[in-house]
């Protein structure tokens, strides 16, 4: 039985709620591309892949709207596959459990994938509709947005053939987008010798828990708590009062999501054992008071568990601990050309231990200006070198130029008008979208970017606004019977 079969509109949240039956991780997309095909050849669409495994499906025009210039709609079929520590789901083969709770459809337990998958029900509705006045219509649906873009990266000029495209990867009913930020990656690599637990130690787990997390685009203005910065500064005082080692540091997952959870093994002398967890316990009030507003849901803990099998070396610790310290995270510059827009931010994303003693720290680095990009990745970069690490970049990828005077913005600015009788909010978005990678292929395109509200992205907390999806698609049927 479908939880979502009486919601409105209809087939939309019929269709989102078929995707939310097919696993989409990011780079393992092949499940969602033969439902994506199957679905065509049920329905007599003309479709066609790359090969990075993209799909452009097309429509023609309904009668009398040849002449229309063909529109473009555009979304990705992956999802950020995160969830709470106690669900159990394989997401390569388990579905995603949507329901409704108080205006919201949310899911049980992990990430609803309305990211990016609410844009793919609205093509899906679109191409089977047979209601809508509308030129010619082509669906394009990326492969991999979420963890390096992969698909808008090899698309190749030729492969459809629309002059108008819009993005349907938004999160905020209401807004316009027409630019976004670029963003790179900043990997540094500890290598750690593997030493013996010293004698008559004890063990402790630390644990930072229960934070929003979020989009590191979308959220990272919200001042929300990174459990991996809090978590490290509890290890950078302990080092100094306790002479502690370190065993394990795992924090965070995604290189585009705050982190919501962090962990530690440390050990430290017996006779130290009590006063490291009183300590943590004295640490876990400071840091409660100071994210009573903004992170109420915070939980902290310390407790005694099992000998690891080794610790890393004192020098290595001191290295780590410190860069950890001193890398920022956040804002780094707020943007001089809109008003309330973030410019240039940092996430530290991630701290994982592997086996051999390497040590990866995952950070993300975005903004509006190529330069500023590239200085701030390599800000992060020489403190890590300082430290002794090596540091590696991703190719990273562009930002796109707002066009304030795109006809395409005009005409979408006057529908929403006419519908909903307000000005649209236009605006730039902090996030990265795969528009600005689109321009170097088709730099002919006249491109926008506008979606339902999405709360809580990239996060086991994301929810999709029942009341603003049904305003998406008024709004986007009527862009298409007006462009």
């Amino acid at each position: 039985m479908k939880n979502l079969s009486n919601l409105q509109p209809q087939p939309l949240f019929n269709y989102f709620e078929d995707i939310c039956q097919v696993p989409r991780p990011s780079k393992k997309e092949e499940k969602i591309r033969r439902f994506l095909l199957n679905f065509t050849s049920s329905h007599n669409l003309a479709a066609k892949t790359d090969e990075a495994g993209n799909v452009l499906i097309s429509k023609a025009a309904t009668p009398g709207r040849e002449g229309a210039p063909v529109v473009i709609l555009q979304t990705h079929m992956d999802m950020v596959c995160e969830k709470n520590r106690d669900k159990k789901i394989d997401f390569e083969n388990d579905p995603i459990e949507p329901y409704i709770e108080d205006g919201w459809v949310k899911a049980n337990g992990t990430t609803l994938g309305a990211d990016c998958g609410i844009g793919i029900a609205a093509q899906l509705a679109v191409l089977t509709s047979e209601d809508i006045s509308h030129g010619p219509v082509e669906c394009l649906i990326t492969v991999d947005e979420e963890t390096g873009l992969t698909g808008a990266f090899a698309l190749r000029p030729g492969f459809m053939t629309g002059s108008v495209l819009l993005n349907l990867d938004s999160e905020e009913e209401g807004e316009i987008f027409i630019g976004c930020a670029g963003g790179i990656d900043s990997v540094a690599t500890f290598t750690a010798r593997e030493e013996k637990v010293p004698d008559n130690s004890t063990a402790v787990k630390l644990s930072v828990t229960g934070l929003q997390g979020g989009h590191s685009g979308d959220d990272i203005e919200k001042k929300r708590g990174n459990a991996n910065k809090i978590l490290n500064r509890f290890l950078w005082q302990a080092v100094r009062k306790y002479d502690i080692d370190l065993a394990e540091f795992d924090g965070g997952n995604l290189r585009n999501a705050i982190p919501r959870e962090a962990r530690a093994v440390i050990t430290v002398n017996k006779d130290k054992t009590d006063q490291v967890i009183s300590g943590f316990k004295k640490f876990t009030a400071v840091i409660k008071n100071e994210y009573q507003f903004n992170e109420p849901g915070i939980a902290m803990e310390a407790e005694e568990t099992n000998l690891p099998e080794n610790i890393i070396d004192k020098e290595t610790r001191n290295k780590l601990v410190n860069a950890l310290y001193g890398c920022p995270h956040g804002i780094l510059e707020m943007s001089t050309r809109m008003d309330g827009m973030v410019e240039t931010s940092t996430n530290l994303a991630s701290v994982k231990f592997q086996k051999g003693g390497k040590i990866i720290v995952t950070t993300s680095q975005r903004s509006e200006l190529e330069s500023r990009k590239y200085y701030a990745s390599e800000m992060v970069a020489s403190l890590f070198e300082l430290a002794g690490a090596e540091v590696e970049h991703s190719d990273g990828y562009p930002g796109w130029t707002p066009n304030p005077d795109s006809t395409l913005l005009k005409t979408a600015i006057d529908a929403y008008k006419r519908l909903f009788d307000k000005e649209p909010a236009v605006r730039s978005i902090h996030a990265g979208l795969e528009c600005g990678l689109f321009l170097e292929k088709y730099p002919h395109l006249d491109m926008i970017s506008f979606g339902p509200t999405i709360k809580g992205a990239h996060s086991p907390a994301e929810r999709l606004n029942i009341e603003s999806t049904g305003k998406f698609w008024q709004y986007l049927t009527e862009i298409l019977e007006t462009v």
